[in-house]
């Protein structure tokens, strides 16, 4: 009889700490949620690398990089003018590893005819600051691709437990929570358009600040032994690598650092565009074509080097134009209504002073 109470208490004490721990796992867990910036403020770009899993395809064009590359290119025009298929996983100063590693996790999804990198982050061969950090790596899903991208940009005084548990890192935030964590909690509007970041501000360049000499103008070890890392990834996998520079007038983009480019891309047989060199072919005014003064095209700017993208795409690639594919067309025509609505929505915006 003794025996039987005792097992019948264990099983009761057994029950009972399987319930606490859901509970204050759940309880954990809505608290992580809630704390965890939202970005759907003025920092929109942190929604970027989540909203790929909602949009998992076989694309014909994987684009990584930073905002020269979610700010300057629009995949619903590539499907537009040319029947391509194209997503941007683009971050903000999204580092050459944090590249890689976006590339190598978009693999086990998808095998793309064609990858495109912007090489403006060969200009770093270290970690450079959490808060962005945290805009690439919190969005990506769990795997080996993401522990080894939090491995590779860590800070000194980051912990990978902080990412593992990111109330550990926003808990402060509790007591600065705001009416969007409260309404973007179970679910957040798309803010770009196949990554494609949107800004419809005009700011002409009228000044550009010139760029400081450098001691040396040498790309690291560490960005070279990425960038090589993205080449074999793509041979690896039959994708064609396109190295690309935006045309933004700042930061400088130095004589020392493109002829490096130009050797590497020789050197592997690669494409490499520096869009700064054919601004005039583009149709660029950087007038009329800029929100920030030649930092960034906006949507009106984008178009043209988009287009001008798509050309040479049809010039130098075997990709098949996708607008004969029902199917395809039926998906991508509604991308590109909704690409063309969200314009019109923000020239609205703009035009009544919001």
């Amino acid at each position: 009889m003794e025996e039987k109470e005792t097992k019948k208490f264990n099983i009761k004490l057994l029950i009972t700490v399987i319930i606490s721990l859901v509970v204050i796992t759940t309880i954990l867990a809505f608290l992580q949620r809630l704390v965890e910036p939202k970005y759907m403020d003025n920092s929109g770009e942190g929604s970027l690398i989540e909203e790929y899993y909602d949009n998992i395809e076989d694309h014909q064009i994987i684009i990584v990089g930073d905002c020269e590359v979610y700010e300057n290119l629009v995949p619903p025009v590539l499907w537009e003018d040319y029947g391509y298929t194209s997503y941007i996983r683009g971050s903000a100063q999204q580092l050459i590893w944090q590249s890689y590693y976006l590339l190598e996790e978009t693999y086990k999804y998808e095998n793309p005819d064609v990858v495109i990198f912007n090489v403006l982050s060969m200009q770093y061969n270290e970690p450079q600051k959490e808060a962005y950090n945290r805009m690439t790596l919190d969005g990506m899903k769990w795997s080996s691709s993401k522990v080894g991208a939090i491995k590779a940009s860590m800070m000194e005084d980051e912990n990978m437990i902080d990412y593992v548990f990111p109330i550990l890192r926003y808990h402060s935030r509790i007591t600065e929570l705001k009416k969007d964590d409260i309404t973007y909690y179970f679910n957040k509007p798309t803010v770009a358009d196949n990554g494609y970041y949107m800004q419809v501000g005009i700011v002409p360049a009228d000044y550009v600040p010139e760029g400081k000499p450098l001691g040396d103008y040498t790309f690291g070890d560490n960005a070279y032994y990425y960038l090589d890392a993205i080449r074999e990834i793509c041979e690896e996998h039959g994708s064609k690598l396109i190295l690309v520079k935006a045309p933004s007038l700042y930061p400088k983009w130095h004589d020392e650092w493109d002829a490096q480019m130009v050797d590497y891309a020789a050197k592997y047989n690669l494409d490499y565009i520096n869009f700064l060199e054919h601004t005039d072919e583009i149709g660029l005014d950087y007038n009329v074509d800029t929100y920030d003064a030649g930092l960034h095209l906006n949507v009106y700017g984008a178009e043209k080097l988009t287009r001008y993208l798509g050309e040479y795409l049809k010039e130098n690639t075997d990709l098949e134009d996708l607008r004969s594919n029902e199917k395809v067309a039926a998906e991508y025509n509604q991308k590109l209504l909704e690409y063309r609505e969200r314009l019109a929505k923000k020239e609205e915006e703009r035009d009544a002073g919001k």
